[in-house]
């Protein structure tokens, strides 16, 4: 897949510029992402934003999977929605089916497969308050069924730029910190365990998001991001362990 009109067009003339000037985003360790072949990043997730940034400072175009949502709302906003995310070349997954991992799986495996770039927060959700929560272990099953590196990426900033709630970015700054690519299938081997084991698709996946949390300098906390947001969403403050 080679970069597409529009996705260069929003990052080099459309957005890319305004959040260059605006954000003045700065990218640290841009060398670990292979130059060419597939590989996965793997990112934490502070704000909506993270999408843009990213994108705009990575110097491969990334394919991410989106919601559905994004590609399914009525009305005006939804077909402006639909219109983007298709025209950057975003993968629509339904998390609420049934093959949602399934189909995952082989929409990673379709990009990394052509010899690009796939993005994915396993967090699953954009944390509540800046620290790094448990992750989902999709990426993991990823990393661990495909040749491809897994570098691990740190937004610091994103969250101040972009609140969650909010619509236009501030003029904060971002940074965004690049680790050293990791081989999945060989840290396996290297800990005794099967590729598909569950030790290997849950260890692996905790590894990962304490290495993001030493990336960030932010505090792992080991609870679903999503689950933390429920309950204050509801209410109820923040669950024991997640203080």
């Amino acid at each position: 897949m080679q970069q597409n009109k529009w996705y260069w067009t929003f990052k080099h003339i459309l957005v890319g510029p305004l959040l260059r000037v605006y954000n003045r985003p700065e990218i640290i360790g841009a060398h670990n992402i292979p130059a060419t072949g597939g590989a996965l990043l793997v990112s934490n997730h502070q704000a909506v934003m993270d999408s843009f940034y990213l994108p705009l400072l990575c110097p491969r175009q990334i394919v991410f999977p989106a919601k559905k949502e994004y590609f399914t709302t009525e009305g005006a906003v939804g077909k402006l929605q639909k219109w983007f995310f298709s025209s950057v070349g975003q993968i629509p997954i339904d998390r609420d089916a049934p093959d949602a991992m399934d189909k995952l799986l082989a929409a990673a495996k379709s990009v990394l497969d052509a010899g690009e770039v796939f993005g994915i927060y396993p967090e699953g959700t954009r944390s509540p308050d800046g620290r790094i929560y448990r992750g989902k272990t999709g990426m993991a099953r990823i990393a661990l069924s495909n040749e491809a590196p897994v570098v691990p990426v740190a937004m610091i900033g994103s969250r101040n730029a972009n609140p969650i709630g909010s619509w236009v970015p501030r003029p904060a700054k971002v940074i965004i910190k690049v680790g050293e690519p990791i081989d999945a299938r060989a840290w396996a081997a290297e800990q005794g365990f099967a590729p598909d084991s569950h030790e290997a698709v849950r260890g692996f996946t905790d590894k990962m998001m304490h290495i993001l949390a030493e990336l960030a300098g932010q505090p792992y906390v080991d609870m679903y991001a999503a689950d933390v947001k429920a309950s204050l969403e509801a209410g109820k403050g923040y669950p024991e362990g997640a203080r």
